[in-house]
């Protein structure tokens, strides 16, 4: 089912959605399995998995020589969700990038996913690699999330590549993107984020997940900005419960996000992780709460691979 059908069928009533990681290459799905079996139980409509690209190494092979070596540490997403939607009947969510894939990696990415009967998408410019400080696209590929969200429109009218394909079959993808409440951080400003968020909505997008956030009026202000610009499509706050001290520096440099005062005040006074953990949720469950009371449709957790906490947060608000 698609996401938008999840929000209608809901009447009102807040769901509750999450984002999982592919595990490390080498260990076992079932590591997924272990975290998503204790979130079941708030009856999640949908399941996001993220996709990672490449990274490049240099190996030293001597004489002063290094050779290049394409590495994918967290590969699976195509099969984490096809186990997901097998094993616990949930529409699970493909991320899909512009960056590493080639028009015609991403026509064929997303056929694999339209005969395993996955109806979601999102859609996602992703991130430079390491060794790059500005995103490159591929030689042949889409440079920006609208220019992908246009591609997966024009399959679900039945347009290819080819141009010589004849009574090609439709895709039924619903696609969804991001959204950046405290702007992107190469957005020059907020509203120059919102002018290409809305071509993307123009593009054939027909939800919004966000960037976490840690002040709710961010948000609020954020959707109000939307709505006056004409962008009606559903608008999903993602939330994220910060669990150790070192994230007071890791998330607003990683993720370019503020922390609210009186958050990182009560996580300095902690002695040790435990008791930051504990803030994270109960600032987490606040935050959820009051977003609950506004109406929002779904509240959407980046577990980031671990569930106990989220597992929390979820069963005080839902």
């Amino acid at each position: 089912m698609k996401v938008t059908d999840h929000i209608k069928n809901a009447n009102g009533k807040t769901q509750f959605s999450f984002e999982i990681l592919p595990p490390l290459k080498g260990q076992h799905i079932q590591s997924i399995f272990d975290n998503i079996d204790p979130l079941m139980e708030f009856n999640p409509p949908f399941i996001d998995v993220t996709y990672h690209r490449e990274e490049y190494t240099y190996k030293d092979v001597g004489n002063g020589l290094l050779k290049k070596q394409i590495v994918k540490k967290r590969p699976g997403t195509v099969g984490i969700c096809a186990a997901i939607q097998n094993k616990y009947n949930v529409d699970a969510i493909p991320h899909i990038l512009c960056g590493g894939f080639t028009k015609e990696d991403t026509e064929n990415f997303l056929i694999d996913l339209d005969f395993l009967g996955i109806e979601n998408v999102m859609a996602l410019r992703g991130d430079a690699v390491k060794n790059e400080t500005y995103f490159k696209p591929e030689k042949e590929g889409h440079n920006f999330a609208s220019d992908l969200v246009s591609q997966i429109t024009d399959l679900n009218k039945g347009l290819y590549l080819d141009e010589e394909l004849q009574n090609c079959s439709t895709t039924n993808f619903c696609v969804g993107v991001a959204a950046y409440p405290e702007k992107h951080m190469e957005a020059p400003s907020l509203e120059s984020d919102i002018h290409f968020l809305k071509k993307k909505i123009k593009n054939g997008a027909e939800y919004i997940v966000t960037q976490m956030f840690f002040d709710n009026q961010k948000f609020f202000q954020f959707v109000d900005k939307c709505r006056q610009e004409g962008i009606t499509v559903p608008i999903i706050p993602g939330l994220k419960p910060i669990a150790t001290k070192k994230q007071l520096n890791l998330i607003p440099h990683r993720f370019h996000v503020d922390l609210p005062e009186d958050l990182i005040t009560e996580i300095v006074k902690c002695k040790d992780n435990k008791q930051v953990r504990q803030v994270g949720v109960e600032w987490c469950v606040q935050q959820s709460k009051e977003l609950q009371k506004k109406g929002i449709t779904v509240l959407h957790y980046y577990s980031m691979g671990k569930s106990d906490n989220v597992r929390e947060i979820a069963s005080q608000v839902f």
